[in-house]
């Protein structure tokens, strides 16, 4: 079979190969390289013309892998360096500017006990 056939492809991956060419044209692309675009796309997508045995195994989508991780895209960062610093070097401004305001902190009110 010659290079760049497209025998083996069904007729599903065929239409999709011509709307995608399609959309490829109206955005610019000359016939050509549409094409192209739309047959690397459909390859992408399908894993390529030919049997089962040969695809290669779909990776998971991002929506799937967010699903499986309860919601969150990613899992959350832990704190580094740079941002434990930043963090105690702002309560530590804090301190120091309730320090120098010159106002005295009212004293907590003492309670009897009764006496």
């Amino acid at each position: 079979m010659p290079r760049g056939s497209k025998a083996k492809y069904s007729a599903k991956q065929k239409r999709m190969a011509a709307h995608i060419e399609e959309g490829y044209e109206a955005r610019g692309a000359g016939e050509e390289e549409a094409e192209r675009r739309a047959w690397a796309t459909v390859n992408e997508r399908t894993g390529g013309a030919g049997g089962g045995a040969r695809r290669k195994s779909k990776a998971k989508s991002s929506r799937k892998r967010a699903s499986a991780a309860g919601g969150t895209a990613r899992p959350k960062r832990k704190a580094t360096r740079k941002a434990a610093a930043k963090s105690a070097s702002k309560s530590a401004r804090r301190k120091t500017a309730r320090k120098t305001t010159g106002r005295a902190r009212k004293q907590p009110v003492r309670r009897s006990r009764g006496r």
